[in-house]
């Protein structure tokens, strides 16, 4: 049989002493022959005795809807965080992809016959432009549905914030 030293008994005293764990024969070896492992061991009994004795205090009003309600607010942030992370990652994607094809349109010669189809598509956009402008009551109708669901969405978040 391997001796056991003082660190390693004194590692499996509280184990013992709580229940939770029953000496090997090296263990009980050990505590049999070392005076301070068995005093230690007795000592935690003591405790255990003492902590088994003792009255389980109440938790205070509201403790588990406070705590979910902590939890959730701390998840919330946490998420939040990773959030606006993706969203910057996105943004500069895009930037970079828009700026590559710029650059690549400006090296290669592109713009110059670009410039044609700029002017084309300007065209597009006025004709219309033109057939759409007589109808500013869609319009109106459009932004206030907008200015609604903003609205909407501002309400709740905001009361999504502060639970």
């Amino acid at each position: 049989m391997n001796l056991m030293f003082c660190d390693e008994a004194l590692e499996a005293i509280e184990p013992i002493a709580a229940g939770d764990l029953r000496p090997d024969a090296r263990t009980a070896a050990h505590l049999a022959s070392c005076a301070g492992c068995r005093a230690a061991l007795d000592r935690a009994r003591q405790i255990e005795g003492m902590l088994e004795a003792r009255a389980v205090p109440a938790p205070p009003s509201q403790f588990t809807s406070r705590t979910l309600a902590r939890i959730r607010r701390d998840r919330w942030r946490r998420d939040q965080f990773l959030d606006a992370g993706f969203n910057i990652a996105v943004a500069s994607l895009v930037l970079a992809a828009i700026g590559g094809v710029w650059l690549v349109m400006n090296r290669s010669g592109i713009v110059t016959v670009s410039n044609d189809a700029v002017a084309l598509i300007e065209m597009v956009i006025v004709a219309v432009v033109g057939r759409f402008a007589p109808q500013p009551p869609l319009y109106a109708a459009a932004a206030a549905l907008l200015a609604a669901t903003v609205g909407v969405w501002w309400w709740v978040e905001r009361d999504t914030v502060n639970w």
